[in-house]
């Protein structure tokens, strides 16, 4: 099995998702450095302890995650949980690669493009402050019911309607963003979505679907948010020929 520099691929990663062009929460790229050469490369939603230990026991070299280690406005100090984060990231010497916003936006590999793919939804066109939610009309009309039934099916968990929720609701036109971006609702119902999905709700947000007479569903962030990683490692690994492995450590939200 190929090996690949760190370096190099933290380049090719930075080409590839060009992660200056986007305003974020946190540090994207590589958070923390490990080994030199990688070889093997765990990927997951989130850098928690328990997709680090797993990494370990699977002698991995690196992770790769839309989740990382750091965001601003955490405390300047390493204790409790994340302390014990990077004591195992530094003990194994792994490396932690993290994308957040470049990772959701991607047109190919991206969180977003990448669920409308998988529930058969086509991309129109995107708006959004940040370029993130998705709208496109679907080559049918369907029934909410049906339609929340077959995204329940695909993603593995109930979803959750909000809103205008009759069951016989024809919708033709859907919106999109993965995560927790209930706030764009708004947006979505100005750009003639009869649905709007992301994974979180907030409690403004399903005001504002019922005001606007939309209907508002919760997918579960994390549900919503497994495809682009999984994209990007099938990317990482067709690319210098590594070992990737996806990790899927469910949460139900």
């Amino acid at each position: 099995m190929n090996t690949v520099d760190r370096d190099a691929l933290e380049r090719e990663l930075a080409l590839l998702l060009e992660p200056a062009r986007v305003q974020d929460y946190c540090p994207n790229g590589l958070q923390v450095e490990g080994k030199s050469q990688i070889r093997r490369i765990v990927t997951g939603v989130t850098a928690s302890a328990a997709l680090i230990d797993l990494a370990v026991a699977r002698g991995a070299d690196a992770i790769l995650v839309h989740h990382g280690l750091m965001w601003k406005g955490d405390p300047q100090v390493l204790k409790g949980f994340r302390k014990a984060r990077m004591e195992a990231v530094l003990r194994a010497g792994l490396n932690v690669f993290a994308y957040h916003l470049p990772l959701d936006k991607h047109p190919e590999l991206g969180n977003n493009i990448q669920l409308g793919a998988m529930l058969g939804w086509p991309t129109d066109r995107v708006v959004g402050d940040k370029g993130l939610v998705h709208i496109g009309a679907l080559a049918q009309a369907q029934p909410l019911g049906s339609l929340a039934d077959g995204v329940s099916k695909v993603l593995g968990r109930p979803v959750q309607l909000e809103g205008v929720t009759d069951p016989q609701r024809m919708i033709s036109t859907v919106a999109w963003c993965t995560g927790g971006a209930p706030g764009y609702v708004e947006e979505a119902a100005l750009a003639g979505a009869d649905l709007y999905l992301t994974g979180e709700l907030s409690e403004p947000a399903v005001h504002v679907a019922r005001e606007c007479g939309l209907t508002l569903a919760g997918a579960g962030h994390h549900a919503t948010e497994r495809c682009g990683v999984q994209a990007l490692g099938r990317w990482v690994a067709a690319r210098f020929g590594v070992e990737v492995e996806f990790h899927d450590l469910f949460v139900a939200v």
